[in-house]
Order: C-alpha cells, then sequence, then structure tokens
C-alpha cells in the first residue's frame, strides 16, 4: 500500500482540505468542449482535454467531480495536467448544471445518479471502440462511480477505476457535515446549491413541483434539509433518508467486477470511518486504501513553497501499473 504522510504545515485535516482550494494556483489548459445530449431531453457538458481520433489507441480516463464541482477545481486540472504528461486523454463529465451552463429540466444530479454517467460511457466506448476506458471519481463522483461499477457487475466498460474520499453511506456525511467545523463546508455548498435551485423557480414551476416557495428554499439551512425539500423529492425518492438508503455506494461494492482503488482518509472531516466497509463488503476487485491523515480530497505534502499532491500520483501509479 501507498503511504501518504501530510507536510507537517498541513497536518490538520481541514487545512489538508481547503490548501488547494484557496493557494492552488489555476492550471493554463486548452480543453475541447463537447455537448452530450441526453435521453430525456438535458445534457451534460464534458471538457476534453487532446481528445483523440476515433481511429487513435489513446487510453481515456473520464473524470467525475464532487458536489459543486467543475473544471475549475484545482483536484480536476491537476488530474488532467498529470495525466496529459504521462500520454493520457482525459475528459471530465460536468454533471447537470454545474459547468456554468443552465440545464434544461427542473432536476438536478445527485449522489447517486448513475444513468447519464452510464450513458456517456456508452457513446465512449462505442465512439472510441479500441481505446481503453478508465474513471476517477471524487466525493459525491466517487460515491456515484462506485454505485455505477456496481450495477455494471462484470459487464462495465472501463478497464479499471479510482474512487477518492467517496461517502459511501450518504445520511452519515450529510449528519456530519452539520458538525462543528464543518458547517463552514456545508454553508459554503447549501449557497450555491440554493442559488441554483432558486434560478430554476424562474424558468419553471418550481412551487408547484415542490410544494415550497422560494422564499422557503432561502431558508434552507442544512444539506439534508436540502434533500429532503429538492433532491429527494425531485428525483422521486420520499424523503432525503429513503434517497440516502438508496445512493450510497457502501452497498454496491461487493458487486464490483472492475479493478478498484478506494482511497480514503480517516479525518476526513466530510464523514465518520463510519462509511467505510469491512472486509467482507467489499469485492476481490478492490482495493482498499485507507490513510491516517489526508482530509477530504486533500493529500497534500511537500514544502511551503513547493507542494506535492499524493492523489495525483497515486492515481497516475495505479493506471500504470495495470499496463505491467
Amino acid at each position: 500500500m501507498s503511504k501518504f504522510e501530510p507536510s507537517f504545515w498541513l497536518a490538520n485535516n481541514h487545512l489538508q482540505t481547503v490548501y488547494a482550494t484557496l493557494f492552488r494556483e489555476s492550471i493554463p489548459l486548452v480543453t475541447e468542449n463537447e455537448i452530450f445530449e441526453l435521453s430525456d431531453g438535458d445534457f451534460v457538458e464534458c471538457y476534453w482535454l487532446d481528445k483523440p481520433n476515433p481511429e487513435e489507441h489513446k487510453p481515456i480516463v473520464v473524470l467525475f467531480h464532487g458536489l459543486e464541482g467543475s473544471f475549475q477545481s484545482p483536484y480536476i486540472q491537476g488530474m488532467m495536467q498529470t495525466l496529459q504528461a504521462h500520454g493520457y486523454t482525459c475528459v471530465l463529465m460536468h454533471f447537470r448544471g454545474c459547468s456554468g451552463k443552465k440545464n434544461r429540466l427542473p432536476r438536478s444530479y445527485h449522489s447517486g445518479d448513475t444513468s447519464d454517467a452510464k450513458a456517456w460511457l456508452t457513446h465512449l466506448r462505442a465512439t472510441f471502440s479500441s481505446s481503453a476506458l478508465y474513471a476517477v471519481g471524487y466525493s459525491l463522483g466517487a460515491n456515484m462511480l462506485l454505485k455505477l461499477l456496481g450495477e455494471y457487475g462484470n459487464q462495465s466498460p472501463l478497464q479499471a477505476a479510482v474512487a477518492i474520499s467517496a461517502p459511501m453511506l450518504l445520511d452519515n456525511s450529510a449528519d456530519t457535515i452539520n458538525k462543528g467545523f464543518a458547517r463552514i463546508y456545508q454553508r459554503r455548498l447549501l449557497n450555491t446549491l440554493k442559488s441554483k435551485l432558486l434560478e430554476k423557480y424562474q424558468q419553471h414551476d418550481m412551487e408547484k413541483l415542490l410544494g415550497k416557495t422560494s422564499a422557503q428554499v432561502e431558508q434552507i439551512s442544512t444539506i439534508r434539509e436540502f434533500d429532503e425539500i429538492y433532491t429527494s423529492k425531485i428525483n422521486g425518492f420520499a424523503g432525503a433518508q429513503d434517497y440516502y438508503d438508496k445512493s450510497s455506494a457502501k452497498q454496491y461494492l461487493g458487486s464490483i467486477t472492475t479493478q478498484t482503488l478506494i482511497i480514503h482518509a480517516l479525518d476526513d472531516p466530510f464523514m465518520t470511518p463510519a462509511v467505510l466497509p469491512n472486509a467482507d463488503e467489499i469485492s476481490a476487485a478492490i482495493e482498499l486504501e485507507i490513510h491516517q491523515h489526508g482530509g477530504h480530497v486533500g493529500f497534500v505534502t511537500g514544502r511551503s513553497f513547493k507542494p506535492e499532491y499524493f492523489l495525483e500520483q497515486r492515481v497516475m501509479a495505479f493506471l500504470e501499473q495495470l499496463k505491467k
């Protein structure tokens, strides 16, 4: 197992979590953007770096960002740059409404919504039939990816996958982020989630769909409440707990046959160690890598003026070993 040691100046789990967001410089990457139309009339926007020709054999790594993430997220840009440097093509599939373009329907995305990713991967497999396909998911995108792999079973189009900081028990994460210092993360995420939902009130009759006025939406104060009022209802769940129970990836781990690396830190402030599976809950295809430190999608080491991003190194090492 690879070993991560945090920088002494970033030993705190919250510093690990926020450092790259606050201090990592944006990486200039030239992308080609593709609007991928979905069967329900909506779309997702996908950002390619070094998009190949269908005849090429270049391996493709599909990236799935976290809650309210995007191409602007430092972990996405860093991973893209690293993959490019090692000869991989990569593409970020934005979840609905996360690329900066408003999606068309009243619904948005959620932690267990695998249908858009399945449609995109099916398209990639058909278009680039000679390319190996891999996937890397972060946080919400990691939970979605693990659930997807479990649903695929032995029919997965992916050769391998990596899930980073996955909230594999969604209710645990929703409750943990509402405690102590973690409420700062919750407040920031809620600000963007509520802003997008309020924009939908200008496009659709959301009051009729949700039974809540825009003023009531503005008063939402927790992720669980947001999921109770919007996420669960607009996606056909009975409520937030029903959504969490059916969308949490932990119950799908035993069905995964794709070679998968799960990277997790015990000090992740977005969840408790209870999200981690027992040995009898995971399939033989999964490598579960647990670190004492790292925060949430953090894992920063190196010197203060020359930080190193362990996740990029670790994902790259995992993909490269598959060639041996």
